[in-house]
């Protein structure tokens, strides 16, 4: 059977370079100061997606990313290694939102998107690490969830079967779709990209994009629908404006502290099989090791 299958995807900021920079006064997070990456876990979640349309030909996988402008990135990072298409939720009005906000916004948008038989997503992400947006969406949605997964056994007669990888061990669960399910960092790595897909998708852009760009290429965009990224406002999925961004974000920040951490300590030892001897006594004698 083919699967419409939608993934989450979020563009985060680089959080092994955080620096005293990254916050606002606000408490939200600078993000211009920090580099931009794909969610790692959602790079999971993709791999997830790409194996079901390898598995089952006719599928097709969508992102839906929520961001500013440059968050169309993470849209043809997706098109690269082989989705079809993405959409963009973009709005200053989304600005500031909290899980609850975000997760209002993006079933929002599914919602206009209408058809999906499969919703994936990475546990969490790693600027906020609190994993309730999957989770959330799937409540908004009125769907059933899986989370934790590791690995998508299999998707026949109109059910998924997923393994779950919890603190003790795994758990082998099923439901029926649609369905929502998150995915851990432990499932399988993405794919990397493919010459020929970043041949075909590198001038997809969106509408912002297309007026801010240098180069014109607007004979490609006639000829070429597929370069055409959504890109949609709170007007365009049809939200409640006071439940999307900072208005609909009850989460606040209370108090900001940069953490530097400074050796304490140090210890110069000579460069002989000796000295390595007497470090490895002495870590094993006050329990760093062993």
């Amino acid at each position: 059977m083919s699967l419409k299958i939608i993934v989450l995807a979020k563009q985060v900021p680089d959080t092994r370079n955080v620096g005293k920079d990254a916050m606002k006064a606000d408490g939200t997070v600078n993000r211009a100061a920090l580099p931009a990456i794909f969610n790692p876990e959602d790079l999971n979640a993709l791999e997830q997606a790409l194996r079901l349309k390898d598995a089952h030909p006719g599928t097709t996988v969508t992102l839906l990313t929520m961001g500013p402008g440059r968050a169309a990135e993470i849209i043809r990072e997706g098109l690269y290694r082989g989705a079809d298409g993405g959409y963009l939720l973009t709005d200053r009005a989304f600005a500031g939102a909290d899980t609850l906000a975000t997760s209002y916004a993006l079933s929002m948008a599914i919602r206009k998107i209408a058809a999906y038989d499969l919703i994936i997503c990475g546990r969490q992400a790693i600027d906020g690490d609190t994993a309730q947006v999957g989770p959330q969406v799937a409540e908004k949605l009125g769907l059933s969830q899986i989370t934790y997964t590791e690995a998508v056994l299999k998707v026949e007669n109109g059910t998924i079967t997923a393994k779950r990888r919890l603190e003790r061990g795994v758990e082998i669960v099923e439901t029926k779709l649609p369905t929502l399910i998150t995915v851990n960092g432990s499932a399988p790595d993405c794919r990397p990209r493919n010459a020929r897909y970043v041949q075909k998708y590198k001038h997809a852009k969106t509408v912002t994009e297309k007026q801010e760009a240098d180069a014109d290429y607007t004979h490609l965009f006639s000829h070429r629908p597929y370069l055409n990224l959504q890109e949609w406002s709170v007007a365009d999925v049809k939200a409640d404006v006071v439940q999307c961004g900072l208005s609909g974000s009850p989460t606040k920040v209370k108090k900001i502290e940069n953490i530097v951490f400074h050796a304490k300590e140090s210890k110069t030892m000579a460069p002989t099989d000796n000295a390595i001897d007497e470090l490895m006594k002495e870590l094993i004698t006050n329990h760093t090791i062993g």
